[in-house]
């Protein structure tokens, strides 16, 4: 009967043992969720800022190129007036002689 009852204490042992497996791999298991969950997080929020200093890097340069391009067409143009106003200038001399050449 000693076997028996060695058998019997081996097989609860066993049982025991397992269930105590089963117990450990399911804390085990949860645990390694919780932890891909929070590097899953954390590598979105690590994307989610790059993108988002490349979004910045990317307007500041946009900006920067649209002024520098405003700054190039305002002197084209200053230049464009003056040309402008300095032909006029001369045609309102033309008109003056003229003027005064037929009241003359």
């Amino acid at each position: 009967m000693t076997t028996i009852s060695e058998a019997i204490t081996t097989i609860k042992k066993a049982e025991s043992d397992a269930d105590k497996l089963i117990e450990d791999t399911k804390a085990k298991s949860s645990e390694m969720i919780l932890e891909a969950k929070s590097k899953s997080i954390e590598t979105i929020e690590k994307a989610k800022e790059e993108a988002n200093s490349d979004a910045e890097k990317i307007t500041f340069e946009a900006e920067t190129n649209a002024k520098k391009e405003a700054y190039q067409i305002n002197n084209q143009t200053n230049e464009k007036v003056e040309i402008t106003k300095t032909s006029a200038a001369k045609m309102v001399d033309e008109a003056a002689e003229v003027i005064v050449k037929s009241i003359l």
